[in-house]
């Protein structure tokens, strides 16, 4: 095999780490860095629901997702300033944040409140959605750990799985896993993967460029990615595990 330009081997993720409970005010959050990807994620917690919510009874779990000026070498001038629009490429990626995260949750038992996730982007090396959704599940398991201990749920709790993501690529002939910017830009191939630890899938988004790819081709990056989310799982939980949450606690049955 090539090697990989920061000697990695094909089915290693970058170095991740989190700093769990970066921002003191927020009900849950983290700072979350894998190799050049900084995302600060923050939940925050609301008594209210969207109006199509009002009366069921049943809670809400959505996201926010932006880039900083000084992502690249130099400042950018933001796309998504005060008064703009969000650009589309801003909005697919918050409503796939959310997507994701809504699958970890169980709305009823959530009851009749919203949690934002945010996600704010410092630093951008490739993959800034997927570390937005891995470090997001923690700051979201957080906040519902803060309402737990506060007794604000009845019976069961509403985490339903645990959910992260992560990239693979196929380039020079290789399935890669966890592309950085200089590995995706090249890639004949990029598809990020969104999963429980189960290896329950959410949501596949991939992309062939310039040809078609074999079946065959398409199931060795998911395969390649399943793998990598179920080691960010094992970080996710060894992070909560050190702030004294109990996912079980939560609602969660106990993982592998």
């Amino acid at each position: 095999m090539t090697p990989r330009h920061d000697n990695r081997a094909h089915d290693q993720h970058r170095p991740v780490e989190v700093l769990p409970g970066f921002h003191r005010l927020a009900e849950g959050s983290c700072l979350y860095r894998a190799g050049g990807t900084v995302v600060l994620c923050t939940a925050s917690v609301a008594d209210e629901v969207p109006p199509f919510l009002r009366d069921s009874g049943k809670g809400w779990v959505t996201a926010e997702y932006q880039m900083h000026p000084r992502i690249s070498p130099g400042r950018r001038e933001p796309r998504d300033g005060r008064g703009k629009a969000p650009s589309g490429r801003t909005q697919e990626i918050q409503r796939l944040v959310g997507r994701a995260l809504r699958a970890a949750v169980d709305p009823a038992a959530l009851g009749p409140r919203t949690i934002t996730v945010d996600c704010d982007v410092l630093e951008a090396d490739g993959g800034t959605r997927t570390a937005s959704i891995t470090g997001g599940f923690i700051a979201l398991a957080l906040a519902l750990q803060k309402l737990h201990t506060k007794g604000a749920f009845e019976g069961r709790g509403p985490l339903r799985d645990q959910v992260a993501a992560i990239s693979a690529g196929f380039l020079d002939g290789q399935a890669l896993l966890d592309l950085d910017y200089r590995e995706d830009s090249q890639a004949r191939v990029d598809l990020n993967l969104v999963a429980t630890a189960q290896d329950g899938v959410v949501e596949v988004q991939g992309t062939a460029e310039g040809e078609a790819i074999p079946r065959a081709t398409l199931d060795q990056l998911v395969t390649l990615a399943l793998g990598g989310v179920r080691s960010l799982c094992e970080l996710q939980r060894r992070v909560l595990a050190e702030q004294g949450v109990r996912l079980a606690d939560l609602g969660l049955n106990e993982g592998p």
